[in-house]
């Protein structure tokens, strides 16, 4: 075994990559629990390729959708675990990512030389928004069917290219089996084409630049930092992460089913309290506000116009709060993130709390 294991480390290069995960070290500090928040997301998106490969041997996009999840949902052995732990790593993805990119933010990980690292996370959260959205059509149930009707007034909001945006993506003015299979192309093909080279950018950065440590531990002379090496020590802490996370979800999977509602019927009414899912729920708020306030077209193209500058504010932070002008900036970008946080968690509470 230790030839053969010799000679595939010759043949492929491996002696390089341990030694250069040897070397590499991770610090440690209070908050070192933020940093295993990445490699959840990391985590929750490989779980996702999988039971996504495993769903597509079944699925069949079209008129035939709901058809073909109900037989996966009760018909086919496992289908329905399988499509369980399928919807709830989804939500659980977006939750770490999110958790990540906050976690980010506060500790200041995205100054130089981490510019693109921070933006290059934003992109990938945007895909991962993109794929819960077009992951939702798909069992073309009536919860389905109607949230994303709902779901497609937000781009639709847009001054003059939103409507040409929502028609794009149902195949005419109205949701049917042509959005299902546009969602489908876009959910299983064109999606993962886009994020898999925008991961393994995110993580070559991470490789390169390394792990930040918050301004409270570069305060810091250097002997009084700790730090452990990322092979074996963080890796194993990080592996260990992941046997919890696999734990939830299986929990999850296994006592919460993931349900499955009754046929879309486009000639019914939609049912009471219809909304997008959580991840969308603070634009379909902030809209909603915008329309009370500036009814008509103009409220919601304000909303948008908010959530698209507030969007563009945030990826732009690494260029306000630098290093040289750390002091002042510093502390306006932290009340900034924390005024992000409560707007965001107080309309989707709102929301909530206004379907009831």
């Amino acid at each position: 075994m230790n030839h053969i294991s010799q000679y595939v480390m010759e043949r492929l290069g491996l002696e390089e990559v341990l030694a250069a995960a040897r070397k590499k070290t991770v610090p440690v500090h209070r908050h070192s629990f933020w940093y295993y928040w990445g490699g959840i997301s990391l985590f929750c998106f490989l779980i996702q390729v999988v039971t996504g490969i495993l769903l597509l041997v079944y699925y069949r996009p079209g008129p035939e959708a709901y058809e073909s999840v109900r037989q996966i949902s009760y018909e086919i052995h496992f289908g329905w675990l399988i499509r369980s732990v399928h919807n709830w790593t989804a939500n659980l993805f977006l939750v770490a990512v999110f958790v990540h990119m906050f976690s980010v933010y506060f500790m200041k990980a995205y100054r130089a030389p981490r510019e693109f690292g921070w933006l290059s996370g934003i992109l990938l959260l945007l895909l991962g928004l993109a794929f819960g959205f077009s992951g939702y059509l798909l069992p073309m149930d009536t919860l389905a069917y109607f949230a994303t009707k709902v779901g497609l007034e937000i781009p639709n909001a847009l001054p003059v290219i939103g409507p040409p945006i929502a028609n794009l993506f149902r195949g005419g003015l109205e949701v049917g089996e042509y959005t299902v299979q546009r969602f489908f192309a876009l959910h299983a093909v064109i999606l993962p084409l886009l994020f898999l080279p925008l991961l393994g950018l995110h993580l070559w950065l991470v490789q390169k630049h390394g792990n930040a440590v918050p301004p409270s531990e570069e305060a810091k002379p250097v002997d009084q930092r700790r730090s452990i090496p990322f092979f074996p020590n963080f890796l194993a802490r990080d592996l260990a992460m992941w046997l919890i996370t696999l734990n939830v979800i299986a929990l999850l999977a296994a006592l919460f089913p993931w349900q499955l509602g009754e046929p879309a019927d486009p000639l019914s009414p939609a049912p009471a309290g219809i909304h997008p899912e959580w991840y969308f729920m603070s634009q379909f708020q902030v809209l909603k506000i915008m329309g009370t306030l500036f009814p008509g077209v103009a409220g919601e193209a304000i909303g948008m116009i908010l959530f698209t500058a507030g969007l563009v504010l945030w990826a732009l932070v690494p260029f306000y709060d630098t290093r040289e002008k750390a002091a002042r900036r510093a502390k306006k970008a932290t009340y900034f993130g924390i005024l992000v946080i409560c707007i965001l968690v107080g309309t989707t509470i709102w929301g909530y709390l206004g379907l009831e």
